[in-house]
């Protein structure tokens, strides 16, 4: 037993001498240990903001759902003191909603969410999640009553002049018919979000990075 365990000590260091480790594989150079060491994986935590300049305009009447949407980050992101994302990683997104306003009901409305990452100065990218950053245009329901109101005024004016009161009835009541019809052949404020314009979205999942040490 003795000598089975110096034979294989034996055969061992040989290996080892002419380059070849146990297993077969060639040990570890220290060109890769210094590698190996330069390099850390670092997680960004869920919940973190990424603020993204984004380099392509959408909006709710120009976009479809899955039309891409390209940002770079505007801040670097740090975790513990340590540089993680710096300013300039690209960022990779789709178009989610998109949706124009109604006739009658409803407000232009559209949504991205960013699904990648490429570090800036690496090559790497790795998948992420975000939540969704929706925009959607503002209410029109005073204008709106601005375009039924002054028809009817204007008619009611116009029916005073050639009817007398009688007239100016009538045409109050013309005239606020007419603006009800634009209101409902007219469709509300789309909402457009232009290149350059800077979002805010939240990590809903960690993001696992490699950094240089």
């Amino acid at each position: 037993m003795t000598k089975f365990f110096a034979r294989t000590a034996a055969l061992t260091a040989a290996v080892l001498i002419a380059g070849v480790g146990v297993d077969g594989a060639a040990p570890e150079s220290d060109a890769h240990r210094a590698v190996r060491r330069a390099v850390r994986q670092i997680t960004v935590p869920a919940g973190t903001v990424l603020h993204l300049r984004v380099d392509r305009g959408f909006g709710s009447d120009i976009s479809r759902v899955e039309d891409p949407v390209p940002a770079t980050l505007a801040r670097t992101v740090v975790v513990g003191g340590r540089t993680v994302l710096r300013e300039g990683s690209l960022a990779s997104g789709y178009v989610s909603q998109a949706a124009r306003p109604g006739k009658v009901k409803g407000r232009g409305r559209v949504a991205v969410r960013f699904t990648r990452i490429t570090p800036a100065g690496q090559d790497e990218r790795y998948a992420m999640k975000t939540g969704q950053w929706v925009g959607v245009a503002p209410a029109t329901k005073k204008k709106d009553a601005l375009t039924i109101g002054l028809p009817a005024a204007g008619g009611a004016a116009v029916g005073g002049i050639v009817g007398g009161k009688k007239g100016a009835g009538i045409g109050a009541l013309a005239g606020g018919g007419a603006g009800t019809a634009v209101v409902l052949t007219t469709r509300g404020k789309e909402v457009r979000v232009a290149r350059g314009a800077l979002l805010s979205v939240r990590l809903t999942a960690p993001l696992t990075v490699a950094v240089e040490q």
